[in-house]
């Protein structure tokens, strides 16, 4: 069976950086789809970026674009997320998850059937 599991979170101050691991349990087949996702508490989950390969097929939220970067070491079974220049809004617990076909200009939650459990960010001064 496929499982996420997700480390690298942790207290980080406004400015600084953070990557976050996203281990993946299972065939890492190039068609389906990695995300990240974000949930402050007492809010819905917010996509932030989905990727397929590491020159293309990749796919950011607005609101991060700039900032974060996602990547993917396919025989290590591991996707990144590079957290740059955080801010206090940026924290929450962040979500690892697969979906099945290719990503999509638009991060829908409900595309992404296979979750981890999640690691907490906490940018704070």
């Amino acid at each position: 069976q496929v499982q996420l599991v997700e480390s690298g979170g942790g207290l980080v101050k406004p400015g600084e950086s953070q990557t976050l691991s996203c281990a993946l349990t299972g065939p890492a087949v190039d068609q389906y789809g990695i995300g990240w996702f974000r949930q402050a508490p007492g809010k819905q989950r917010e996509g932030l970026s989905c990727i397929r390969s590491n020159v293309g097929g990749m796919t950011y939220a607005d609101s991060i674009r700039g900032r974060f970067t996602t990547s993917r070491d396919v025989p290590k079974g591991l996707v990144y997320l590079h957290l740059t220049n955080l801010k206090p809004e940026d924290t929450g617990v962040y979500y690892c998850a697969r979906r099945w076909g290719a990503c999509s200009s638009n991060i829908r939650e409900s595309d992404f059937r296979v979750w981890g459990q999640g690691t907490q960010v906490v940018v704070s001064s």
